[in-house]
């Protein structure tokens, strides 16, 4: 028990996503739409709560962000078997164009496992955009129906974001955390010391 004292409020934001799990796979199963768009909106939440205590409060940590990203991966990886179940028609008629996102999404997930061994935590400003854009289509679809120009949206900068994860791992030897994109990476300390 003494283990979870070392927590911070923004980590265990990021553990509500982790543990949120187990309930929105239930209500999938059951066939919740409703509740399940709901719940997972308080999933998406919490990640916009997390990021902004940590910064507010001054409690960024590598653990901190490392959390964060597990579960935003876990919420978009629910999202999309929520997408899956409940709009199945719509995810069929895009599987084509929805691998072209995804696959690279896995490559990038590959290559930072293999060179760091455990996912990336850069946090880029296109990574929030993407982010925000993935769970802005997810929700509205679950709660309304699709948009087109929206999903069309989300995967343009999908691809561009892992674009720019990808190059940020080559650009990096060493795992870091919080890189706002390339630009400013050119620029981090960070990867200069560990170039020497």
């Amino acid at each position: 028990m003494s283990a979870f004292k070392n927590f911070n409020i923004a980590d265990w934001f990021s553990f509500y996503r982790i543990l949120a799990v187990p309930l929105l796979l239930l209500l999938i199963w059951f066939e919740e739409r409703r509740l399940f768009t709901w719940f997972l909106l308080i999933s998406y939440s919490t990640d916009a709560i997390d990021g902004y205590l940590a910064r507010k409060l001054k409690i960024t940590s590598a653990r901190g962000s490392q959390l964060d990203s597990i579960g935003d991966q876990i919420t978009l990886v629910l999202g999309l078997i929520g997408l899956w179940v409940f709009e199945n028609t719509f995810i069929r008629d895009n599987l084509l164009l929805i691998a072209v996102a995804f696959v690279p999404y896995i490559i990038q997930m590959l290559i930072a496992l293999k060179k760091y061994g455990k996912a990336t935590a850069f946090h880029t400003y296109l990574a929030k955009a993407s982010a925000v854009i993935q769970a802005g289509f997810i929700l509205w679809t679950l709660f309304l129906g699709p948009v087109y120009w929206l999903f069309y949206v989300m995967i343009v900068i999908g691809v561009l974001e892992t674009i720019e994860e990808i190059t940020l791992i080559f650009m990096y030897d060493v795992w870091v955390e919080d890189v706002k994109g390339i630009y400013w990476a050119f620029k981090d300390k960070r990867r200069v010391e560990n170039t020497l």
